[in-house]
Protein backbone atom coordinates (compact mmCIF):
# COMPACT_ATOMS: atom_id res chain seq x y z
CA UNK A 1 0.00 0.00 0.00
CA UNK A 2 2.85 2.46 1.05
CA UNK A 3 4.35 1.88 -2.71
CA UNK A 4 1.28 2.49 -4.09
CA UNK A 5 0.86 6.11 -2.57
CA UNK A 6 4.54 6.71 -3.82
CA UNK A 7 3.15 6.92 -7.55
CA UNK A 8 1.56 10.15 -6.09
CA UNK A 9 4.05 11.63 -3.95
CA UNK A 10 7.67 12.12 -4.51
CA UNK A 11 9.64 11.10 -1.18
CA UNK A 12 12.38 13.57 -0.03
CA UNK A 13 15.76 12.64 -1.02
CA UNK A 14 17.74 12.93 2.36
CA UNK A 15 16.88 11.61 5.92
CA UNK A 16 16.61 14.16 8.74
CA UNK A 17 18.33 12.19 11.57
CA UNK A 18 16.05 14.28 14.45
CA UNK A 19 13.21 12.72 12.92
CA UNK A 20 13.70 9.22 13.98
CA UNK A 21 14.23 9.86 17.96
CA UNK A 22 10.74 11.99 17.49
CA UNK A 23 9.27 8.99 16.07
CA UNK A 24 10.21 7.14 18.70
CA UNK A 25 8.81 9.56 21.33
CA UNK A 26 5.13 9.02 18.43
CA UNK A 27 5.85 5.26 18.82
CA UNK A 28 5.95 5.42 22.90
CA UNK A 29 2.97 7.51 23.65
CA UNK A 30 0.76 5.85 21.07
CA UNK A 31 2.21 2.33 22.77
CA UNK A 32 2.15 2.96 26.18
CA UNK A 33 -1.38 4.97 26.07
CA UNK A 34 -3.00 1.19 25.69
CA UNK A 35 -1.08 -1.71 26.78
CA UNK A 36 -1.10 -0.70 29.99
CA UNK A 37 -5.02 -0.85 30.30
CA UNK A 38 -5.21 -3.86 28.33
CA UNK A 39 -4.76 -6.09 31.22
CA UNK A 40 -7.52 -4.32 32.82
CA UNK A 41 -9.56 -4.10 29.88
CA UNK A 42 -9.28 -8.18 29.82
CA UNK A 43 -10.19 -8.54 33.82
CA UNK A 44 -12.74 -5.97 34.36
CA UNK A 45 -14.42 -6.41 30.72
CA UNK A 46 -13.70 -9.40 29.40
CA UNK A 47 -14.03 -11.41 32.56
CA UNK A 48 -11.57 -13.19 31.82
CA UNK A 49 -9.23 -15.59 34.62
CA UNK A 50 -5.06 -14.53 35.30
CA UNK A 51 -3.47 -17.03 33.22
CA UNK A 52 -5.83 -16.08 30.18
CA UNK A 53 -4.83 -12.41 31.01
CA UNK A 54 -1.17 -13.39 31.03
CA UNK A 55 -1.75 -15.73 28.30
CA UNK A 56 -2.70 -13.09 26.16
CA UNK A 57 -0.44 -10.52 27.53
CA UNK A 58 2.68 -12.64 26.60
CA UNK A 59 1.59 -13.86 23.44
CA UNK A 60 1.09 -9.87 22.70
CA UNK A 61 5.31 -9.33 24.09
CA UNK A 62 6.84 -12.53 22.15
CA UNK A 63 4.86 -11.49 18.66
CA UNK A 64 6.76 -8.42 19.24
CA UNK A 65 10.41 -9.39 20.31
CA UNK A 66 10.26 -12.74 18.82
CA UNK A 67 9.40 -11.53 15.33
CA UNK A 68 12.36 -8.84 15.51
CA UNK A 69 14.42 -10.70 13.32
CA UNK A 70 11.88 -11.03 10.73
CA UNK A 71 11.27 -7.36 10.87
CA UNK A 72 14.69 -6.73 10.28
CA UNK A 73 15.51 -9.11 7.62
CA UNK A 74 12.23 -7.65 5.30
CA UNK A 75 14.04 -4.19 6.07
CA UNK A 76 17.57 -5.51 4.37
CA UNK A 77 15.04 -6.79 1.59
CA UNK A 78 12.53 -4.37 1.19
CA UNK A 79 14.15 -1.60 2.56
CA UNK A 80 13.27 0.64 5.92
CA UNK A 81 10.90 3.04 4.67
CA UNK A 82 8.38 0.42 2.96
CA UNK A 83 8.42 -1.51 6.32
CA UNK A 84 8.11 0.95 8.86
CA UNK A 85 4.87 2.41 6.81
CA UNK A 86 3.57 -1.29 6.93
CA UNK A 87 4.39 -1.45 10.76
CA UNK A 88 2.18 1.04 11.52
CA UNK A 89 -0.65 0.11 9.37
CA UNK A 90 -0.57 -3.35 10.96
CA UNK A 91 -0.38 -1.83 14.58
CA UNK A 92 -3.44 0.20 13.56
CA UNK A 93 -5.59 -2.14 12.40
CA UNK A 94 -4.72 -4.25 15.64
CA UNK A 95 -5.64 -0.65 17.46
CA UNK A 96 -8.76 -1.13 16.10
CA UNK A 97 -9.35 -4.83 16.34
CA UNK A 98 -8.81 -4.17 20.28
CA UNK A 99 -11.40 -1.30 20.17
CA UNK A 100 -13.76 -2.82 18.03
CA UNK A 101 -13.84 -6.66 18.95
CA UNK A 102 -16.50 -8.07 21.41
CA UNK A 103 -15.36 -11.59 21.41
CA UNK A 104 -12.12 -13.13 22.67
CA UNK A 105 -10.50 -14.19 19.68
CA UNK A 106 -10.38 -10.58 17.56
CA UNK A 107 -8.94 -9.11 20.82
CA UNK A 108 -5.98 -11.51 21.05
CA UNK A 109 -5.82 -11.12 17.23
CA UNK A 110 -5.63 -7.39 18.06
CA UNK A 111 -2.64 -7.52 20.46
CA UNK A 112 -0.98 -10.07 18.63
CA UNK A 113 -1.39 -7.44 15.33
CA UNK A 114 -0.34 -4.90 17.86
CA UNK A 115 3.48 -6.81 19.27
CA UNK A 116 3.74 -7.65 14.67
CA UNK A 117 3.42 -3.72 13.85
CA UNK A 118 6.31 -2.92 16.30
CA UNK A 119 8.46 -5.68 15.11
CA UNK A 120 7.87 -4.19 11.92
CA UNK A 121 8.59 -1.06 12.28
CA UNK A 122 11.12 -1.01 15.53
CA UNK A 123 14.40 -2.32 13.87
CA UNK A 124 14.08 -0.50 10.69
CA UNK A 125 14.13 2.45 12.61
CA UNK A 126 16.86 1.46 14.69
CA UNK A 127 18.79 0.26 11.35
CA UNK A 128 17.76 4.05 10.16
CA UNK A 129 19.19 5.57 12.91
CA UNK A 130 22.77 3.60 12.96
CA UNK A 131 23.30 4.87 9.31
CA UNK A 132 22.48 8.28 9.86
CA UNK A 133 24.24 8.20 13.31
CA UNK A 134 27.50 6.81 11.19
CA UNK A 135 27.45 9.52 8.92
CA UNK A 136 27.25 12.51 11.55
CA UNK A 137 29.66 10.94 13.47
CA UNK A 138 32.19 11.02 10.46
CA UNK A 139 31.29 14.49 10.02
CA UNK A 140 32.48 15.69 13.45
CA UNK A 141 28.99 16.31 14.46
CA UNK A 142 26.52 13.89 17.30
CA UNK A 143 28.28 10.17 17.72
CA UNK A 144 26.45 7.32 16.73
CA UNK A 145 26.14 6.42 20.77
CA UNK A 146 24.37 9.97 21.48
CA UNK A 147 21.94 9.67 18.86
CA UNK A 148 20.93 6.28 20.50
CA UNK A 149 21.05 7.68 24.01
CA UNK A 150 18.75 10.63 22.46
CA UNK A 151 16.85 7.97 20.95
CA UNK A 152 16.39 6.20 24.37
CA UNK A 153 15.87 10.06 25.94
CA UNK A 154 12.45 10.40 23.59
CA UNK A 155 11.33 6.79 24.16
CA UNK A 156 11.33 7.23 27.85
CA UNK A 157 9.60 10.64 27.71
CA UNK A 158 6.74 8.93 25.51
CA UNK A 159 6.55 6.26 27.92
CA UNK A 160 5.77 9.00 30.77
CA UNK A 161 3.32 10.90 28.22
CA UNK A 162 1.86 7.51 26.63
CA UNK A 163 -0.05 6.08 30.47
CA UNK A 164 -1.15 9.93 31.13
CA UNK A 165 -3.27 10.33 27.69
CA UNK A 166 -4.75 6.59 28.09
CA UNK A 167 -5.58 7.93 32.23
CA UNK A 168 -7.61 10.88 30.32
CA UNK A 169 -9.23 8.35 28.26
CA UNK A 170 -9.84 5.75 30.65
CA UNK A 171 -12.96 6.98 32.16
CA UNK A 172 -14.77 6.83 28.28
CA UNK A 173 -13.60 2.66 28.46
CA UNK A 174 -11.00 1.20 26.51
CA UNK A 175 -12.34 1.09 23.20
CA UNK A 176 -11.73 5.05 23.46
CA UNK A 177 -8.31 4.46 25.05
CA UNK A 178 -7.57 1.66 21.70
CA UNK A 179 -8.91 4.00 19.18
CA UNK A 180 -6.86 7.44 20.97
CA UNK A 181 -4.03 4.83 20.27
CA UNK A 182 -5.15 3.97 16.36
CA UNK A 183 -5.29 7.78 16.07
CA UNK A 184 -1.47 8.81 17.00
CA UNK A 185 -0.18 6.05 14.67
CA UNK A 186 -2.64 7.56 12.36
CA UNK A 187 -0.57 10.43 12.80
CA UNK A 188 2.90 8.84 12.85
CA UNK A 189 1.89 7.28 9.89
CA UNK A 190 1.22 10.16 7.66
CA UNK A 191 4.20 11.97 9.13
CA UNK A 192 6.79 9.29 7.81
CA UNK A 193 5.00 8.77 4.70
CA UNK A 194 5.78 13.00 3.81
CA UNK A 195 9.17 12.70 5.80
CA UNK A 196 10.90 9.39 5.00
CA UNK A 197 13.38 9.50 2.22
CA UNK A 198 12.59 6.67 -0.34
CA UNK A 199 14.98 3.50 -0.02
CA UNK A 200 17.71 3.78 -2.70
CA UNK A 201 17.42 0.95 -5.22
CA UNK A 202 19.85 -1.87 -5.26
CA UNK A 203 21.73 -3.31 -8.43
CA UNK A 204 22.87 -6.49 -6.59
CA UNK A 205 20.38 -9.43 -6.69
CA UNK A 206 18.74 -9.98 -3.26
CA UNK A 207 19.13 -13.14 -1.35
CA UNK A 208 15.74 -14.72 -0.43
CA UNK A 209 17.02 -15.23 3.54
CA UNK A 210 19.64 -12.60 4.23
CA UNK A 211 18.88 -12.84 7.71
CA UNK A 212 20.62 -16.02 8.15
CA UNK A 213 24.34 -14.12 7.61
CA UNK A 214 23.91 -12.60 11.15
CA UNK A 215 24.40 -16.06 12.56
CA UNK A 216 27.42 -16.88 10.93
CA UNK A 217 29.83 -14.50 13.10
CA UNK A 218 30.29 -16.28 16.48
CA UNK A 219 31.44 -13.30 18.48
CA UNK A 220 28.13 -11.57 17.36
CA UNK A 221 25.64 -14.39 18.49
CA UNK A 222 28.25 -14.85 22.10
CA UNK A 223 27.29 -11.29 22.08
CA UNK A 224 22.99 -11.00 21.38
CA UNK A 225 23.00 -14.01 23.88
CA UNK A 226 24.69 -12.03 26.43
CA UNK A 227 23.14 -9.01 25.69
CA UNK A 228 19.99 -10.93 26.24
CA UNK A 229 20.25 -10.60 29.82
CA UNK A 230 19.80 -6.90 30.21
CA UNK A 231 15.92 -7.55 28.06
CA UNK A 232 15.40 -10.47 30.90
CA UNK A 233 17.20 -7.87 33.80
CA UNK A 234 15.07 -4.77 32.87
CA UNK A 235 11.80 -6.80 32.21
CA UNK A 236 11.67 -7.87 35.95
CA UNK A 237 10.02 -4.33 37.08
CA UNK A 238 7.20 -5.72 35.38
CA UNK A 239 7.23 -9.08 36.82
CA UNK A 240 9.79 -9.00 39.77
CA UNK A 241 9.13 -5.70 41.28
CA UNK A 242 5.48 -5.91 42.37
CA UNK A 243 6.87 -9.41 44.44
CA UNK A 244 8.90 -7.17 46.69
CA UNK A 245 6.19 -4.68 46.89
CA UNK A 246 4.07 -7.20 48.20
CA UNK A 247 7.04 -8.85 50.46
CA UNK A 248 7.11 -4.85 51.78
CA UNK A 249 3.73 -4.30 52.67
CA UNK A 250 3.24 -1.72 49.56
CA UNK A 251 0.71 -1.52 47.42
CA UNK A 252 0.29 -1.58 43.64
CA UNK A 253 -0.17 2.17 43.40
CA UNK A 254 3.20 2.10 44.62
CA UNK A 255 4.29 0.83 41.02
CA UNK A 256 3.44 4.40 39.62
CA UNK A 257 6.17 6.81 41.15
CA UNK A 258 8.97 4.00 40.76
CA UNK A 259 7.78 3.97 36.87
CA UNK A 260 8.26 7.65 36.59
CA UNK A 261 11.43 7.70 38.78
CA UNK A 262 12.90 5.56 36.22
CA UNK A 263 11.64 7.49 33.60
CA UNK A 264 12.99 10.83 35.25
CA UNK A 265 16.68 9.18 35.38
CA UNK A 266 16.88 8.64 31.56
CA UNK A 267 15.36 11.49 30.80
CA UNK A 268 17.83 13.29 32.87
CA UNK A 269 21.14 11.02 32.47
CA UNK A 270 20.92 9.14 29.67
CA UNK A 271 22.88 11.92 27.63
CA UNK A 272 25.45 12.68 29.81
CA UNK A 273 26.01 9.08 30.66
CA UNK A 274 26.11 8.74 27.08
CA UNK A 275 29.45 10.49 26.59
CA UNK A 276 31.12 9.25 29.16
CA UNK A 277 30.46 5.90 27.96
CA UNK A 278 31.74 6.99 24.49
CA UNK A 279 34.54 7.93 26.02
CA UNK A 280 35.68 4.55 28.27
CA UNK A 281 34.66 2.48 25.87
CA UNK A 282 31.99 -0.59 25.16
CA UNK A 283 35.13 -3.43 26.88
CA UNK A 284 34.61 -0.86 30.00
CA UNK A 285 30.95 0.05 30.22
CA UNK A 286 29.39 -3.26 29.49
CA UNK A 287 30.33 -5.20 31.63
CA UNK A 288 29.74 -2.08 34.44
CA UNK A 289 26.31 -1.87 33.60
CA UNK A 290 25.66 -5.35 33.66
CA UNK A 291 27.59 -5.30 37.24
CA UNK A 292 25.30 -2.73 38.16
CA UNK A 293 22.24 -4.67 36.91
CA UNK A 294 23.19 -7.69 38.95
CA UNK A 295 23.40 -5.21 42.32
CA UNK A 296 20.40 -4.07 41.57
CA UNK A 297 18.53 -8.12 42.52
CA UNK A 298 21.30 -8.28 45.22
CA UNK A 299 20.29 -5.44 46.39
CA UNK A 300 16.50 -6.46 47.18
CA UNK A 301 18.30 -10.05 48.33
CA UNK A 302 19.86 -8.18 51.34
CA UNK A 303 16.55 -6.83 52.26
CA UNK A 304 14.44 -9.88 51.16
CA UNK A 305 14.53 -12.11 54.55
CA UNK A 306 14.10 -9.48 57.07
CA UNK A 307 10.78 -7.85 58.42
CA UNK A 308 10.15 -4.62 56.78
CA UNK A 309 9.90 -1.28 58.23
CA UNK A 310 7.16 0.69 58.58
CA UNK A 311 6.76 4.34 56.64
CA UNK A 312 8.26 5.18 53.21
CA UNK A 313 11.22 3.10 54.83
CA UNK A 314 9.94 -0.08 53.02
CA UNK A 315 9.87 1.36 49.59
CA UNK A 316 14.13 1.49 49.42
CA UNK A 317 14.93 -2.24 47.99
CA UNK A 318 12.16 -1.37 45.72
CA UNK A 319 13.76 1.86 44.94
CA UNK A 320 17.58 1.15 44.78
CA UNK A 321 16.38 -2.19 42.33
CA UNK A 322 14.72 0.69 40.41
CA UNK A 323 17.52 2.96 40.01
CA UNK A 324 20.49 0.18 39.59
CA UNK A 325 18.64 -1.24 36.76
CA UNK A 326 17.77 1.64 35.07
CA UNK A 327 21.53 3.26 35.35
CA UNK A 328 22.54 0.19 34.22
CA UNK A 329 20.12 0.29 31.05
CA UNK A 330 21.69 3.82 30.20
CA UNK A 331 25.51 2.64 30.03
CA UNK A 332 24.35 -0.59 28.42
CA UNK A 333 21.67 0.39 25.58
CA UNK A 334 23.55 2.99 23.99
CA UNK A 335 26.45 1.23 23.88
CA UNK A 336 25.63 -2.13 22.84
CA UNK A 337 22.96 -0.67 19.92
CA UNK A 338 26.57 1.43 19.05
CA UNK A 339 28.59 -2.03 18.58
CA UNK A 340 25.52 -3.74 16.05
CA UNK A 341 27.56 -2.07 12.72
CA UNK A 342 30.79 -3.50 13.62
CA UNK A 343 28.96 -6.85 13.31
CA UNK A 344 26.72 -6.08 10.67
CA UNK A 345 27.21 -4.86 7.22
CA UNK A 346 25.37 -2.71 5.13
CA UNK A 347 23.60 -5.40 3.52
CA UNK A 348 21.70 -6.78 6.83
CA UNK A 349 22.39 -4.45 9.65
CA UNK A 350 18.39 -4.79 10.34
CA UNK A 351 18.50 -8.16 10.54
CA UNK A 352 21.41 -8.08 12.93
CA UNK A 353 18.84 -5.72 15.34
CA UNK A 354 16.44 -7.30 14.64
CA UNK A 355 18.32 -10.41 15.76
CA UNK A 356 19.30 -8.73 19.28
CA UNK A 357 15.77 -8.07 19.83
CA UNK A 358 14.37 -11.16 19.25
CA UNK A 359 17.26 -13.07 21.09
CA UNK A 360 16.06 -10.55 23.87
CA UNK A 361 12.37 -11.47 23.65
CA UNK A 362 13.27 -15.05 24.09
CA UNK A 363 15.36 -14.46 27.20
CA UNK A 364 12.54 -12.82 28.98
CA UNK A 365 9.66 -15.57 27.37
CA UNK A 366 12.27 -18.56 29.08
CA UNK A 367 13.74 -16.68 32.27
CA UNK A 368 10.41 -15.72 33.67
CA UNK A 369 9.25 -19.13 32.75
CA UNK A 370 12.09 -20.94 34.79
CA UNK A 371 12.30 -17.99 37.27
CA UNK A 372 8.62 -17.14 37.66
CA UNK A 373 8.06 -19.64 40.12
CA UNK A 374 10.60 -19.01 42.27
CA UNK A 375 9.85 -15.43 42.96
CA UNK A 376 6.38 -17.00 45.07
CA UNK A 377 9.07 -17.73 47.69
CA UNK A 378 9.61 -13.92 47.94
CA UNK A 379 6.50 -12.68 48.40
CA UNK A 380 6.51 -12.84 52.39
CA UNK A 381 9.69 -12.05 53.99
CA UNK A 382 12.03 -15.62 55.39
CA UNK A 383 15.15 -17.15 54.44
CA UNK A 384 13.76 -18.24 51.18
CA UNK A 385 12.97 -15.31 50.07
CA UNK A 386 16.75 -14.55 49.30
CA UNK A 387 17.25 -17.21 46.79
CA UNK A 388 15.34 -16.14 43.34
CA UNK A 389 16.95 -12.61 44.39
CA UNK A 390 20.44 -14.20 43.74
CA UNK A 391 19.32 -16.28 40.90
CA UNK A 392 18.47 -12.93 39.03
CA UNK A 393 21.69 -11.34 39.93
CA UNK A 394 23.45 -14.51 38.84
CA UNK A 395 21.76 -13.77 34.82
CA UNK A 396 23.24 -10.27 34.69
CA UNK A 397 26.68 -11.29 36.50
CA UNK A 398 27.14 -14.16 33.63
CA UNK A 399 26.51 -11.71 31.45
CA UNK A 400 29.11 -9.35 32.75
CA UNK A 401 31.65 -12.08 32.62
CA UNK A 402 31.10 -13.06 28.83
CA UNK A 403 31.37 -9.10 27.93
CA UNK A 404 34.72 -8.88 29.31
CA UNK A 405 36.05 -11.81 26.50
CA UNK A 406 33.22 -10.52 23.83
CA UNK A 407 35.11 -7.03 23.80
CA UNK A 408 38.05 -7.60 24.01
CA UNK A 409 38.97 -7.37 20.39
CA UNK A 410 37.52 -3.87 20.47
CA UNK A 411 39.39 -2.79 23.55
CA UNK A 412 42.40 -3.65 21.43
CA UNK A 413 41.64 -2.04 18.52
CA UNK A 414 40.92 1.14 20.55
CA UNK A 415 44.63 1.28 21.83
CA UNK A 416 45.62 0.73 18.56
CA UNK A 417 43.58 3.63 17.12
CA UNK A 418 44.90 5.79 19.74
CA UNK A 419 48.81 5.43 19.00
Amino acid sequence: MPAFFDRFYRAPSRLWPPLLPGSQLVFNIGFYAVVPFLAIFLRDDMRLSGWAIGLVIGLRTFSQQGMFLLGGALADRFGARVVILCGCLVRICGYLLLALGETLWPIVLGACLTGIGGALFSPSIEALLAKAGTQSEAAGKRSRAEWFALFAVCGELGAVLGPVLGSLLAGFGFQQVALAGAGVFVVALLVLFFSLPRDARRQETLHIAPWWQTFRNRRFVAFIVAYSGYLFSYNQLYLALPVELRRSGSSESDLGPLFMLASLLVIVLQLPLARVARRAGAARMLPLGFSLLAAAFASVALFAAATPPEGWLRLLPATGMVTLLTLGQMLIVPVGMDLIPRFANEQNLGAHYGALASMGGLAVLVGNFALGAQLDHALVPSPQAVRPWLWLAAVPLCSALAMIVICRPFRRAARAGSR
